[in-house]
């Protein structure tokens, strides 16, 4: 089981969802704590100006970009839209 750090810049942004995708956001964190490469979340390594980072998704628009800091520990970065997550 993984430890969850939840960044400053993640937890301003996920107050910004809806209430149904901060529902569905909180589901998935159980499944990301359990298994970080669950089909369900449809983990994707980054590239670019992003690589060693990864993302999940959140619903079809919504994504959270995260990396590992050690064996054990998932930092949690930023969730936002499709369109915009990808932006350094």
């Amino acid at each position: 089981m993984f430890q969850i750090i939840y960044g400053v810049n993640f937890l301003k942004s996920v107050k910004k969802l809806s209430e149904k995708t901060q529902i569905k956001l909180a589901d998935l964190l159980y499944i990301l704590r359990d298994e970080p490469f669950d089909s369900r979340l449809h983990t994707k390594n980054l590239s670019g100006q992003l690589f060693g980072l990864l993302s999940f998704r959140i619903t079809r628009d919504w994504r959270v970009i995260f990396q590992f800091n050690g064996v054990e520990i998932i930092n949690l970065l930023r969730v936002a839209h499709c369109k915009d997550i990808y932006r350094k």
